[in-house]
């Protein structure tokens, strides 16, 4: 029995038919370009001297559950291909090889001298540098007979060299012109710059025949085109919706133009202003962000920020009280003790340990003095940006409550300037805060922590150029 394998209608079908020597394809989560970019090498595994080769910035991207070489076992092991592990390279009966490899350092483009590469794929695109980008293009050849070419799947970014070099399909509002997706621009290179055109034929009435354009498009695509997925997972939008306001835009609604700015995170409308928080709370945390310089004439200082914040069985979450200082480190550390025993004993302390011997020294000194208490610490993890998202998109949806204090304004007034304030300390807190109290469940006591270190997917047999076998 046969059988077919072939693209959903709209803009993974229009990405498998395009005639673009170079091709990209997304814009937004979830829509179906990963996979897109797995059925394009079926035009010509049928020859055996086809080779391809599809890039992702770091092999265990390739590895990672659902990641493509997940997803290439829907479709390779249909056609009797056999996987090489260890290469991560497919080999199908007739001979041809569709790759999959990595890479994460910029000079690992030079690995590749001397390949030739009839199919390449860059999976995310957007995660590689540009000279990678096109010293890969320059291994864009074959003997094998085939048609030459490059794919390429994307989520928006907002700066670098691919929004300048997709620019002609993008609005001035981020967002792309859809009249324009699937259409061809030509193009050459004229010295470090890339010469432009609609036609072939205009590039080379001005830089002669020997330029050799090559043509390029750009195909947006959403998760709303993805009908296959959101039918079998419905909830999978709503993940999305779910995000912060930046990724949000991004990864749902696929805007190019969105970055990190002042008020993108954070917003005074936001925040309710409550009397009081409810007595029966699932949990409470003190968390803090520490500095460690005093005040003075001159200078300018981060300060030492503790964050109150508790969870109710709703969910919502009350930042209680906020205590800032500028002092020295033994002052900061009997300001904790002071709030720990006016918090109560129940309420977990929780602060950051800097990296390397001293910060460990100074963390488990700090618990040491806050002996009797419930106390974690633990070295943080990923971006400022990275770790605000959460309460982020919680505060957005109206979640966290702050209750009425002399200290609102200023607090409000720091968040709403993250992250390209010249200060952020009461962000941090408030994300370390919310870390600390986003597991707790309604009808659970708050926790006691010890000292730590711590598709129906189908492509025609017969479609577009030649047959796919099957």
């Amino acid at each position: 029995m046969k059988t077919e394998l072939r693209p959903q209608p709209g803009k993974q079908e229009a990405f498998l038919k395009s005639s673009a020597d170079v091709a990209f394809f997304g814009g937004g989560a979830g829509s179906g370009k990963s996979f897109g970019l797995l059925l394009e090498p079926l035009y010509d595994v049928a020859n055996g001297g086809f080779r391809s080769v599809i890039f992702r910035r770091t092999v265990p991207m390739i590895r990672q559950p659902g990641g493509l070489l997940d997803t290439s076992e829907q479709v390779f092991l249909l056609l009797g291909a056999k996987l090489n592990q260890s290469a991560l390279e497919w080999t199908f009966p007739g001979g041809a090889t569709v790759k999959f490899a990595g890479m994460e350092l910029e000079s690992d483009r030079l690995n590749w001298q001397g390949s030739q590469i009839a199919l390449l794929g860059f999976d995310e695109v957007q995660e590689f540098e540009e000279s990678q980008f096109w010293f890969l293009f320059s291994r864009n050849r074959s003997m094998s007979g085939v048609k030459c070419r490059v794919r390429c799947t994307c989520n928006p970014i907002a700066d670098g060299w691919l929004r300048a070099l997709l620019d002609w399909w993008i609005g001035a509002d981020g967002y792309p012109i859809q009249e324009r997706s699937g259409k061809l621009r030509w193009f050459v290179r004229d010295g470090d710059s890339i010469a432009w055109a609609d036609t072939k034929a205009e590039l080379i009435e001005q830089f002669g025949a020997e330029s050799a354009p090559k043509s390029m498009t750009f195909i947006p695509a959403l998760v709303r085109d993805n009908k296959i997925l959101l039918e079998a997972d419905p909830g999978y939008i709503a993940n999305l919706k779910a995000l912060p306001l930046i990724e949000r835009e991004r990864l749902l609604n696929g805007n190019w133009n969105v970055r990190a700015s002042a008020g993108n995170y954070f917003r005074r409308e936001w925040f309710q202003i409550v009397d009081a928080a409810p007595k029966d709370v699932v949990g409470r945390v003190r968390a803090w962000d520490r500095a460690a310089t005093e005040k003075r004439s001159g200078n300018d200082p981060d300060a030492t920020v503790g964050v109150l914040l508790s969870k109710d069985r709703q969910g919502i979450y009350y930042v209680e009280d906020v205590r800032k200082m500028f002092a020295s480190p033994h002052a900061v550390e009997k300001a904790m003790q002071e709030c720990a025993r006016r918090d109560g004993k129940a309420t977990v302390v929780r602060y950051a340990q800097d990296p390397g011997s001293a910060g460990v020294n100074e963390a488990q000194a700090t618990a040491r003095a806050l002996d009797g208490h419930n106390v974690r610490f633990d070295t943080a993890s990923g971006s400022k940006e990275v770790r605000a998202k959460p309460v982020s998109a919680q505060a957005e949806a109206g979640n966290v409550k702050l209750v009425r204090g002399v200290w609102n304004d200023e607090f409000i007034r720091v968040l709403e300037n993250f992250p390209v304030g010249r200060h952020d300390d009461e962000a941090d807190a408030l994300s370390l805060a919310h870390e600390e109290l986003s597991g707790a469940q309604p009808g659970t006591p708050p926790r006691r922590i010890g000292i730590s270190r711590y598709d129906d997917y189908r492509i025609s047999s017969s479609y577009r150029r030649g047959k796919i076998l099957v």
